[in-house]
């Protein structure tokens, strides 16, 4: 296992850093958290700038190592988040470019990388979300489509989305995780209805998605019909193993701010908080070396994340979640203040335990695929 950097990825580093100090200068103010058609204008018009440029290809086309450089410099420059983009570049696009026929490639990645479509996540169900092998949507062939009845949740950017990575149960006789399929619906075909939920952070960036006797064309299926459980596996080793990479950069960005003003208003007097922020300084900084690992890994894996994606997550959403309890600490009576920085972050990350797989699944999946302990019944 090599952490070390080529020259030609340092050149890469320096070349992009150059180009992130000279045009986050000249972009647009961000909208309002609560205007998404202008956040989707927002986030595809960045993922164009970087297309135009040369970098849009990171995601797919580069080196897990290249990847990582790349949303390392980004985020530590504060450029655009991927935004309404997420599904497609870190989702649905990776999954595409491993799983997809030619067709399938040519047809749906140039539009992701060049900020012309946006997709959304069309896998969790309300009595399927931790359970995901659960689901009930079903999906049967008439012809040349199928024909989709249903229901989804917590269905990422579906409001603003032209396309879903949705799954479907297509074989209802066959065990859980045998008769499941992954299928491209437009989100604009008949019978897709949207209802956007509002968080707890007050953001609407999920929703519900209810189908009603909805056409997908064969040809969407992304694998062979019933084996969508391994084409998801490969998108939730994307999900887990390094669509959070740049939210690590961040946390350890966020630590030092943490710092700061705990000297500038008293806290840091504190012992107990001081040595609170040293743990989670070595917690961030051992989190970012398990992301070199896992890329490490995924180099000589044919750039797909493994299950160490699922250690890291795991870790991760516990270490995000005290990082943020000890803002609230840093913050004082001020951490009931919408308006003060990391108070919306502190409510979000509650979910982080839940999103892209609970803690007690990825503690099932550290159990049974790394440590070898026996299937629970």
């Amino acid at each position: 296992m090599d952490l070390t950097y080529t020259p030609e990825e340092e050149e890469f580093r320096a070349r992009l850093r150059d180009w992130l100090g000279k045009v986050l200068p000249t972009l647009p103010a961000k909208p309002s958290p609560d205007d998404w058609p202008a956040r989707r204008a927002h986030d595809l018009g960045w993922q164009r700038m970087l297309y135009d440029a040369g970098y849009a290809h990171v995601h797919w086309d580069a080196s897990p190592t290249t990847r990582l450089i790349f949303l390392e410099e980004t985020e530590k420059a504060g450029a655009p988040y991927v935004g309404a983009n997420f599904v497609g570049l870190l989702h649905a696009g990776p999954t595409i470019a491993a799983e997809g026929t030619p067709g399938q490639r040519a047809r749906w990645l140039p539009p992701i990388l060049r900020g012309e479509e946006v997709w959304c996540q069309g896998f969790s169900e309300p009595e399927a979300g931790s359970d995901l092998a659960s689901l009930r949507t079903r999906a049967w062939r008439d012809g040349d489509d199928y024909v989709v009845s249903g229901s989804k949740i917590w269905t990422s950017h579906a409001e603003v989305a032209d396309w879903c990575e949705l799954l479907v149960r297509t074989d209802p006789e066959a065990p859980r995780h045998e008769g499941i399929t992954w299928l491209a619906m437009p989100m604009d075909a008949p019978g897709v209805t949207v209802r956007p939920l509002r968080t707890l952070a007050g953001s609407a960036e999920f929703a519900e998605v209810f189908l009603d006797e909805v056409r997908v064309p064969a040809a969407n299926r992304v694998g062979a019909e019933n084996d969508g459980w391994r084409v998801t596996m490969v998108t939730l080793s994307f999900e887990r193993g390094t669509a959070f990479v740049g939210e690590v950069v961040a946390c350890r960005r966020v630590l030092g701010e943490l710092a700061q003003e705990a000297r500038r208003n008293g806290r840091w007097d504190d012992p107990a908080l001081r040595r609170r922020l040293g743990r989670l300084n070595a917690e961030f900084r051992a989190l970012w070396r398990l992301t070199q690992w896992n890329v490490s890994e995924a180099e000589s894996s044919g750039g797909v994340p493994g299950v160490g994606g699922s250690v890291f997550k795991l870790r991760y959403s516990h270490a995000r979640q005290e990082l943020y309890d000890t803002a609230a600490d840093v913050l004082g009576p001020d951490c009931l203040d919408l308006d003060r920085p990391w108070v919306l972050d502190r409510l979000s990350s509650l979910s982080y335990t839940i999103a892209a797989g609970t803690s007690q699944i990825q503690r099932t999946i550290v159990g049974e695929r790394i440590l070898g302990l026996p299937k629970g019944r």
